[in-house]
């Protein structure tokens, strides 16, 4: 028993250092916002990186997003539920959950890990700390750039993978559902709320932040050499997901209040 309550402890301490640390760094990032127009080639390159290269990704997930949807909903709407409504049901679907969550997973994995890894590697090699003695804010150099760009990205990113999702969904509802795409489009556009999809792309510039901060923390207080970016590459991945899922509920109640 005392074990038990002596590692609680110890996993409270540690869960409050990391949250005060992300804090610390946020507040730091806040600090430095003044200065982002000079960081505007830095945040344009991070664009490049975050969003236009990780396209195909998303391409291939929102395809198979819009399908299984597609296919899942039909099979429950079977003799409760005309078919009609099935674009309605599986768009609303995916402009405010499967697009913006899905999307920002797979880009955790993706960009999150990267950013670790990256930020990590330059931590161990003291390259952070090159850039503190002569003088440039690592926070301003390193962390802002790839903070914007996370926040515009996703839900740019999002925003394709809604229009692709819905392309992949019209074709199951057509091919395999024997549904014509015209009664599909009718039940889309009369359940369709343009409150959905600004709540879908308010929710992915939240994950855009969480992706790129936890990234950057997790990179920054890198330790113990290429096993430690590893463990900072695998946390920033797995704190990122998590926190997305609980914004993902926290967003959700405040924006849809029943």
């Amino acid at each position: 028993m005392r074990a038990f309550v002596i590692g609680v402890g110890r996993w409270l301490v540690g869960a409050l250092v990391y949250v005060g640390g992300v804090v610390n760094m946020a507040v730091r990032l806040v600090a430095v916002l003044p200065r982002i127009f000079r960081s505007f080639r830095l945040i344009v390159a991070q664009m490049l990186a975050m969003g236009v290269r990780s396209l195909p990704l998303v391409i291939l997930i929102s395809v198979f997003t819009g399908a299984v949807s597609t296919w899942q909903a039909a099979y429950q709407f079977q003799d409760y539920v005309p078919m009609r409504y099935l674009g309605g049901a599986v768009g609303k679907a995916i402009l405010i959950e499967l697009g913006p969550v899905l999307t920002a997973l797979v880009m955790a994995g993706r960009v999150g890990a990267a950013i670790a890894a990256e930020l990590g590697t330059m931590r161990v090699t003291e390259q952070i700390d090159a850039l503190e003695v002569m003088g440039i804010d690592p926070v301003r150099y390193l962390v802002l750039p790839r903070v914007a760009s996370g926040i515009v990205m996703l839900p740019v990113l999002v925003l394709f993978a809604n229009c692709i999702a819905l392309m992949g969904a019209l074709v199951v509802a057509v091919v395999f559902v024997d549904l014509s795409g015209e009664v599909f489009l009718n039940g889309f556009k009369l359940l369709f709320r343009s409150k959905d999809l600004w709540a879908g792309l308010i929710k992915a510039g939240m994950f855009g932040l969480i992706i790129a901060l936890i990234g950057c923390y997790q990179g920054f207080t890198t330790k113990g050499g290429a096993e430690g970016v590893g463990r900072s590459t695998t946390g920033a991945v797995v704190v990122a997901s998590v926190l997305i899922l609980i914004s993902d509920y926290l967003i959700a109640t405040f924006l849809f209040q029943i």
